[in-house]
């Protein structure tokens, strides 16, 4: 989720051909409330990542994530 315009993020989703959609937090409710953000007028979400389990409980929290080693990461603690 960023903080993006929605045709922003299609515009990106499309550049990488990402079969899924890209969430939009344009006025930073979400972001404030999971911590990517310490206030409503922050530029950018901070590159956080939570993994949410069946029951919708927060099951691990990335407080730091490098893309390019985040999916692994996170596939390796799904197991």
């Amino acid at each position: 989720m960023s903080f993006d315009k929605p045709a922003d993020n299609l515009a990106f989703q499309q550049k990488f051909s990402f079969p899924f959609d890209l969430l939009c937090d344009m006025d930073r409710k979400v972001g404030l409330a999971y911590g990517a953000a310490d206030t409503a007028e922050d530029g950018y979400a901070k590159r956080i990542s939570y993994l949410i389990g069946p029951e919708g409980k927060i099951e691990r929290v990335y407080g730091e994530v490098k893309p390019a080693d985040h999916p692994e990461e996170v596939l390796k603690d799904l197991g």
